[in-house]
């Protein structure tokens, strides 16, 4: 999609117009731009080729009663995804630096169907919420942090709408988690190829569950950085709401009661949680991670409006595990260990990933 030089005007001064055009934009500021610059290509590449490939009759048989419905949504968030990107260059060049280039992007392996691409969009639009909120700390130039201010409240529209369809709760926690750049490319550095970002990439992890996952299931795994047993290993499992992961025994992964909507997953050397903020939380016991899995507890009238899942097309059987809840309990209570005094100030019974003593 091509963008007039007024478009890009309109929006550009939410980064540069109080920085002179001669101003050379600092190190790292860049570096987080042209960051974004990628993931907003990567994400409206996507939606192209989803947009491309899939026709009204695939929507409706991926239960959407009116497929235009749908379909409008994925237009809109394509727009703005390739607006974002264009202002993002703008800004880069402003300041003195060159975008990224050379990125191609291969979703081959999601565009399969519509519910899968569904499903892939809402991972899509979660990462892009957590890459511009984990990044936040990183830009000294306060004229850029309201500029990604401006599109990660955009961003987090993308994801209301984005649970909606995929018949989830349209805003299921009242905090969401951030990710550093090593994590965003952990999910979406898959898909990119042909650029280096100077940001290396957190192992890859899978959660190789089909079918639903809800309270009870037991979660397995799949990562190049996990070999053979995974005795000694442990999963970790973050929500926006808690000041610290929940953390299990790889082998005993199963979701706890309470949990709605998007769960952030790593695998770790040792048992202790991580805390929730990308500033300090403890890196130097990852295995690999995060990804995002979607726990949908809580079905709302919005979603089953926009979309009936019961009767479409899937592409797996649900072969997931799930154990009773007094089971999942059992498991929670006795392998979840508390929180370190020594970690953080923060309460382990707070209700918000908000420290008591620092600063996100």
């Amino acid at each position: 999609m091509r963008f007039s030089a007024s478009i890009i005007a309109l929006a550009a001064p939410l980064f540069v117009a109080a920085a002179p055009l001669k101003r050379q934009g600092a190190a790292t500021d860049l570096l987080v731009l042209k960051f974004a610059d990628v993931l907003e290509q990567l994400e409206s590449t996507f939606y192209s080729q989803a947009l491309s490939k899939f026709q009204q009759s695939d929507f409706t048989a991926a239960g959407f009663p009116n497929a235009q419905l749908a379909i409008e949504q994925f237009v809109s968030i394509q727009s703005d995804e390739a607006t974002h990107s264009a202002v993002l260059e703008s800004a880069i060049i402003a300041l003195g630096g060159k975008p990224v280039t050379g990125c191609k992007f291969d979703f081959s392996t999601v565009l399969t169907d519509v519910t899968t691409m569904a499903n892939v969009a809402r991972v899509v639009e979660n990462v892009g919420v957590t890459a511009y909120l984990g990044a936040a700390h990183l830009l000294s130039d306060p004229v850029l942090l309201t500029g990604a201010g401006s599109i990660l409240t955009v961003e987090a529209r993308h994801q209301t709408i984005l649970n909606v369809l995929n018949s989830g709760t349209a805003i299921p926690q009242a905090f969401d988690f951030a990710f550093n750049p090593n994590e965003v490319l952990a999910i979406a550095g898959g898909f990119i190829s042909g650029c280096n970002l100077g940001v290396p990439a957190n192992p890859s992890l899978t959660v190789t569950n089909t079918g639903a996952v809800g309270v009870g299931t037991l979660l397995t795994f799949s990562s190049p950085a996990i070999n053979g047993s995974t005795n000694g290993l442990f999963c970790q499992m973050l929500v926006g709401n808690s000041s610290f992961s929940i953390a299990l025994p790889l082998s005993q992964c199963v979701v706890p009661d309470g949990i709605n909507g998007p769960v952030a997953l790593f695998v770790t050397s040792d048992s202790q949680p991580l805390i929730n903020n990308p500033i300090d939380r403890a890196v130097d016991k990852l295995v690999a991670g995060p990804t995002i899995a979607f726990v949908d507890t809580q079905p709302q009238l919005l979603g089953q409006m926009a979309r009936t899942l019961s009767g479409t097309n899937t592409t797996a059987p649900p072969v997931t595990t799930t154990i009773s809840l007094d089971q999942a309990s059992s498991i929670i209570n006795s392998a979840s260990p508390l929180p370190s005094t020594s970690s953080s100030s923060s309460s382990s019974s707070s209700a918000s990933p908000l420290p008591s003593t620092t600063n996100l």
